[in-house]
């Protein structure tokens, strides 16, 4: 029996009736339930670590030599440099076959060949295969070697989480996977009140969870009676200790720059400091596919058209070159921005090139119907519609209008512009 002072004495019943209820869910509202779950289990493993005795230490983790040997190989991972951080995480493994450190981060490489486009699924395997390598050195620390327990309950968070966020990815949808993962984390969770202390590493999952457990039943109004199996969050509290993290944490603190970003950006409405991580991140790692497109959007949507001209066409050409990580999906974004800034400057054959060009990337990746793919097909039919061809311009219309739904804006926008251009006939 789990003994965890976020649940109710009757928590059986209840975790049976949040199940029946999840079942009920839209499939957006379970994607986040399961991403705030899967943050949930990093947090509480994180907040047990506190309550731990006296004889409890964490070792690698906070090792400086070992930071010291991992410092290049992490510069590596993130710079998709994959077979030189392979060469020193193996090589630490040599030295700690026995710990869950080596293991997670070579799992860690697998998650970011994984990040740029997650519609492929070829490094699923591998990356769970050492997710699950984390987990067997990690339990064997926890249940056999009471001086490991903390380190240990971080890594087995830390793991079950991660092959959580990839059950939970809108294009895998294993939502019982996710669940059976959330559920068997828990049961490492000795849960504690007292929050001084935490070493940033271990700061990570709170952090996360602080924010999530507020923003997403404000967002999701119908996962609130799942949630009130949990303690309560603070949205502020999450974002300084993700602040913190991103200072100070050595293993974490990239990780906690794109949550940080991500946030910032699109739930925070604080662009002007999203953009100056993002920045960051791309100016550190100049060769991360993931961290390029996310600096281009970011002068994208603040009309720093200048400057994100040059941006996306790198990305194109390291396409075109066949840069490790450089694919269909950074290529659609970087398409679209640059048929938006030729058409803003009434270069109307650029524009149209480079829309058509976005259009191919997102049929490459079964994107057609995303925003950028429709209003691709409008911003054609305008092209068409200003250079006197109204048969096309008429025939896009139609068919941004058959392809998005009829709640899209981009489907009111096509059937307005087809109205229009009836009228003038």
């Amino acid at each position: 029996m789990i003994n965890c002072s976020l649940f109710q004495p009757n928590q059986k019943t209840k975790a049976a009736a949040a199940g029946q209820l999840l079942a009920s869910l839209p499939a957006g509202s379970r994607k986040w339930l399961f991403i705030l779950f899967v943050i949930l289990v990093g947090s509480l493993a994180v907040r047990a670590q506190v309550a731990a005795k006296k004889d409890t230490t964490i070792i690698l983790i906070s090792d400086l030599g070992v930071q010291l040997e991992c410092t290049q190989a992490l510069n590596d991972l993130y710079n998709f440099k994959f077979p030189q951080a392979e060469y020193q995480f193996k090589y630490l493994k040599a030295r700690y076959p026995w710990h869950p450190l080596p293991y997670f981060l070579m799992g860690l490489i697998e998650w970011w060949k994984i990040m740029p486009n997650t519609k492929d699924q070829s490094h699923d395997a591998s990356f769970l295969a050492y997710m699950d390598s984390t987990i067997l050195a990690g339990e064997n620390l926890y249940k056999n070697h009471p001086p490991y327990k903390i380190e240990a309950a971080f890594f087995l968070a830390a793991a079950y989480g991660f092959k959580g966020r990839l059950y939970a990815d809108e294009e895998r949808r294993s939502w019982g996977k996710a669940a059976s993962v959330g559920k068997t984390a828990i049961n490492y969770l000795e849960v504690s009140k007292e929050k001084e202390g935490l070493n940033p590493e271990l700061l990570f999952g709170d952090a996360l969870y602080n924010y999530f457990s507020v923003w997403v039943p404000e967002n999701y109004p119908a996962l609130r009676p799942v949630l009130w199996f949990f303690r309560k969050g603070d949205k502020a509290l999450g974002l300084k200790q993700l602040k913190e993290v991103s200072y100070n944490a050595f293993y974490t603190r990239t990780e906690a720059m794109v949550w940080l970003m991500r946030i910032l950006n699109s739930y925070e409405n604080d662009q002007p400091r999203a953009f100056q991580i993002s920045e960051y991140l791309r100016q550190t790692y100049p060769d991360n596919p993931y961290f390029h497109r996310y600096y281009a959007r970011m002068l994208y949507y603040q009309s720093r058209f200048t400057e994100a001209e040059p941006v996306c066409k790198q990305i194109l050409a390291l396409i075109d070159s066949g840069q490790v990580g450089y694919e269909a999906t950074s290529g659609r974004y970087a398409a679209f921005f640059l048929g938006q800034i030729y058409d803003a400057r009434k270069k109307l054959d650029e524009a149209k090139k480079y829309y058509e060009l976005g259009m191919r990337y997102a049929e490459q990746v079964d994107a057609t119907e995303s925003g950028y793919y429709l209003y691709s097909i409008i911003a054609l039919g305008e092209i068409a519609e200003k250079q006197g061809n109204k048969a096309e311009a008429k025939r896009l219309f139609k068919e941004a209008k058959k392809k998005a739904g009829r709640k899209d804006e981009a489907f009111k926008s096509a059937k307005r512009r087809l109205k229009n251009l009836e009228k003038g006939d």
